[in-house]
């Protein structure tokens, strides 16, 4: 690395790390060429490549400052969904939603994708085409059923960050965290069964409890705090719920992190009714500060939890790489998954793993960061700036998805079929519930940094939302 990039990724991980807050002032161009020992150019080169991530503001005759948002919005409210287990309804929504997100000149800003555009997945790239290369008969074999080895490694070390200690052999490679997901809710549960999940929930995993058969038992969530455990021990004594399904980290779409007492909290609940808890935890590297919030899997020692992740979200969609620490239900998930998909094409695999092992996904994840909690703010303030008064918004603290809670005349059902006429679409609320709550919510996506396009599609947005109010 150049002496300029060494400088910047130093000075990324202090804001990263909050050693310089939010709205500080950093150390002077001079300060700083002495105590590095390099050159006032240098330093600047630096200061430049941190103010285009975002990271850092220049004002004139004062200096660098670095940038975001200070103060939180008017957050959605408590969730209150039906007290009862429901069978899953809206997947021709959730279908609508995947086609729209395809469309040639489609400006989609509900789906839930990486911006893939940086210059830090030029390594990524790279590996895909050495690894077809290398890889002998790559088209043609299997790979092992539980994935490549040498990722399932590269996996486990990554796991430390987040406070887990996984052999290699713990995990499974799955097609993408879908699968994960699925393979997880086939091993702990049988057609008919309950499944407690937060409320809204992604829609990906309600749908799969729909396709198996299961009922899902939306328990009230807060936006900052997660799942209810008041609300969820109250639904355990009172309903025959066989597992519990959570997204606590970058919650999708809600976007809260639950706090670590509240995690174990949730983990003794899950021990006293003798539960599996299946944890999504697809956004956790997306978390704006570090170090990252620990799993609930990692306060683990009875092999209980069902940690599900991928690299869809973090890397690129198309990749399809999960992966599952399934503990206790190790053989049944890897029974599941050899009867789903078999094995997954090793080309992928052998590219992540190169990709991580050369450090390339570390740094990828700390530019990616910074870029999607400078968007965040920009996002919120675009919505704040044009939408009507009561409108609630999430803060989420990692990833890029904004909750958006409308005020209760509008339908983003009806929202969303204006703004495709415009070629614009959102994911209306109804989809993360099981029984069509929170028609009057949508969500959103930053993984971009709102430009031009977006600007427009916010303020036409807004525009229409006026006009429903009007006609309520």
């Amino acid at each position: 690395m150049k002496l300029y990039e060494q400088l910047l990724e130093a000075l990324s991980v202090r804001i990263e790390q909050g050693y310089y807050p939010v709205g500080s002032k950093m150390p002077s161009i001079r300060t700083l060429s002495k105590e590095r020992s390099v050159s006032i150019s240098t330093v600047q080169e630096a200061y430049q490549r941190l103010e285009e991530r975002g990271l850092v503001e220049v004002r004139p005759k004062s200096g660098y400052y670095v940038l975001g948002r200070s103060t939180t919005p008017t957050l959605p409210e408590v969730s209150r969904p039906a007290q009862r287990p429901l069978e899953v309804s809206h997947w021709e929504q959730v279908y609508h939603l995947l086609n729209t997100e395809k469309g040639v000149g489609h400006l989609s800003l509900g789906t839930a994708m990486p911006d893939v555009s940086s210059p830090t997945l030029k390594l990524l790239k790279k590996a895909l085409v050495d690894s077809a290369k290398r890889t002998e008969d790559p088209f043609i074999n299997y790979c092992d059923l539980r994935g490549s080895e040498k990722l399932r490694k590269q996996i486990a070390r990554l796991a430390l960050d987040s406070g887990c200690k996984l052999h290699p052999d713990e995990i499974i490679i799955t097609s993408g965290c879908q699968e994960a997901l699925v393979c997880s809710l086939r091993a702990t549960t049988s057609p008919g069964d309950v499944v407690a999940t937060d409320s809204p929930s992604f829609y990906g995993s309600t749908q799969a409890i729909k396709a198996l058969g299961l009922k899902a038992l939306e328990i009230p969530t807060h936006p900052e705090t997660g799942i209810s455990l008041e609300a969820l021990e109250l639904a355990l004594d009172q309903w025959p719920i066989k597992a519990i399904q959570v997204t606590p980290t970058c919650n999708n779409p809600l976007g809260y992190t639950m706090p670590e007492d509240r995690r174990k909290a949730l983990l003794r609940l899950a021990q006293q009714f003798d539960l599996p808890i299946i944890e999504d935890d697809i956004y956790g590297d997306l978390f704006y500060a570090s170090p990252r919030p620990r799993t609930i899997k990692s306060f683990d020692e009875e092999g209980r939890v069902l940690l599900c992740s991928s690299f869809s979200k973090t890397l690129a969609y198309g990749l399809r790489l999960g992966w599952v620490a399934p503990g206790q239900c190790t053989e049944r998930v890897l029974h599941k998954k050899f009867v789903s998909t078999v094995s997954n094409p090793p080309i992928q695999q052998a590219a992540v793993a190169e990709f991580i092992a050369q450090g390339g996904y570390e740094r990828h994840m700390r530019i990616m960061r910074a870029q999607y909690q400078q968007a965040r703010d920009l996002m919120i303030d675009l919505v704040e700036r044009n939408f009507p008064e009561g409108t609630r918004i999430s803060y989420p603290e990692g990833g890029y998805l904004l909750w958006v809670e409308l005020p209760i005349e509008v339908d983003t059902i009806k929202l969303n079929k204006c703004l495709e006429e415009h070629k614009i679409s959102i994911a209306p609320g109804v989809i993360f519930s099981a029984s069509g709550k929170y028609r009057n919510c949508m969500r959103l996506s930053f993984a971009k940094k709102p430009d031009e396009a977006v600007n427009q599609a916010i303020k036409l947005m807004a525009k229409q939302i006026y006009q429903l109010l009007a006609e309520a």
